[in-house]
């Protein structure tokens, strides 16, 4: 029976996706595939190896340290820029395994970027959230024909460069319409109308061919690596289930991953939710139960640094209704065949006072820090438990 691993974060993101993806990607080694079923650079999952190395994983697999290759799937939105910055920071610590790429996956241009930039500054109070990387406006282009960009068109040169003058000089002006940008500053008039933008790009985009491989129509079929399924984002920031407008343009969940493992002949899904023992937010939008501060003072998150896109990172009470009644939603997309064995990785524990604060039953409740795991996989009624007392896959246990 064919099985794969998957880890989906249960909340806004920040969950300890890249940990739990490690930690399932260390046990088989250069024999486990990371597939990238949604998302694409503005995730950023830390990991931190047994001996140390530390690395906040974009566009690689978060399976990179264990020598894990990386599928990125037709749902995953490609950006060779920030690809180029990643390899450039990761090959300092490691040799990069094999990067595949579905040729039908949305590729992002610099006019996506800039448009998303700009769009979140003309927003001033009232942004979305965005990490400013064109993630959104990549989907909406490419769902416009005329305009799209997928993996599969960047081999030719020559037409690359005819599409890239179409979306600059047709898509950029129907779109900062379409999104109420009145009036542009000059910097952004300037770069706009660059030629060089158009021709470092291509330069990238040759960069980035040579670094990755074209994934076979059929190479998830035909693998014998075990899959191991990467989430991206969280469940309460999925397009259709998140508070909107402050959400992703993707599906966080199972939807995606379900045809990918159709195609792969896959049986059974051994699906991790992952959460932190407390609720994190990092952007704008609503985050229930927060907080002023930190909850535990021993909380420390090195990754979700203030910058100008998303602030600083918030926090709150994790609550536990809302964990098992997502979890219960994204559940119910599953009409397949598929069996789905559903487990929940709680991470952060070692960050908790001895006495755990969290939300049930819409009352403010406390419990031992040993003891919120189990409670939380009772309330979300998961069938395995994974927790996390540190940073690395060697401070993870299985129940």
């Amino acid at each position: 029976m064919k099985t794969a691993d998957v880890v989906i974060g249960a909340n806004f993101g920040d969950e300890g996706k890249g940990l739990i993806t490690d930690y399932y990607a260390a046990r088989q080694g250069e024999n486990a595939l990371v597939v990238r079923f949604n998302g694409g650079a503005q995730a950023g999952h830390t990991v931190t190896t047994p001996e140390g190395r530390r690395h906040i994983f974009s566009h690689f697999g978060s399976g990179s340290f264990a020598s894990a290759a990386t599928y990125l799937s037709r749902f995953f939105v490609c950006n060779p820029l920030l690809f180029l910055k990643e390899q450039k920071i990761l090959s300092a610590k490691t040799a990069i395994p094999t990067v595949y790429a579905d040729a039908r996956a949305a590729v992002t241009t610099p006019y996506d970027m800039m448009i998303n930039q700009i769009a979140e500054e003309a927003r001033g109070h009232g942004r979305h959230g965005s990490c400013g990387m064109g993630f959104g406006e990549t989907i909406e282009r490419n769902s416009h024909a005329e305009f799209a960009t997928v993996y599969g068109d960047l081999a030719d040169r020559v037409e690359l460069k005819k599409k890239l003058r179409h979306i600059r000089d047709h898509w950029t002006q129907k779109r900062l319409q379409a999104l109420k940008v009145a009036a542009l500053s000059e910097k952004w008039r300037e770069r706009l109308a660059s030629d060089a933008v158009i021709d470092n790009f291509i330069q990238d985009v040759a960069a980035f061919l040579q670094a990755t491989r074209a994934a076979a129509p059929n190479m998830l079929a035909e693998t014998k690596q075990k899959i191991v399924f990467e989430g991206a984002q969280g469940l309460l920031l999925d397009q259709e289930r998140g508070w909107f407008p402050h959400v992703t343009r993707s599906h966080t969940g199972i939807r995606n991953i379900l045809p990918l493992a159709e195609e792969a002949g896959i049986e059974t899904l051994n699906v991790t939710y992952t959460t932190r023992a407390y609720a994190t937010r990092h952007g704008a939008g609503p985050l229930p139960n927060e907080l002023p501060q930190p909850p535990y003072p021993r909380i420390k998150d090195e990754t979700n640094v203030v910058n100008d896109w998303q602030g600083a990172i918030r926090f709150g009470w994790l609550d536990a209704d809302l964990l098992a009644a997502s979890i219960k939603q994204d559940l119910s997309d599953n009409r397949s065949k598929l069996r789905l064995k559903t487990g929940l990785a709680v991470t952060c524990i070692d960050q908790v006072e001895e006495q755990a604060t969290y939300f049930a039953d819409g009352l403010l409740k406390t419990a031992g820090r040993d003891d919120v795991a189990a409670l939380l996989q009772r309330s979300t009624g998961a069938e395995f438990l994974i927790t996390s007392r540190g940073p690395s896959r060697a401070h993870v246990s299985a129940a």
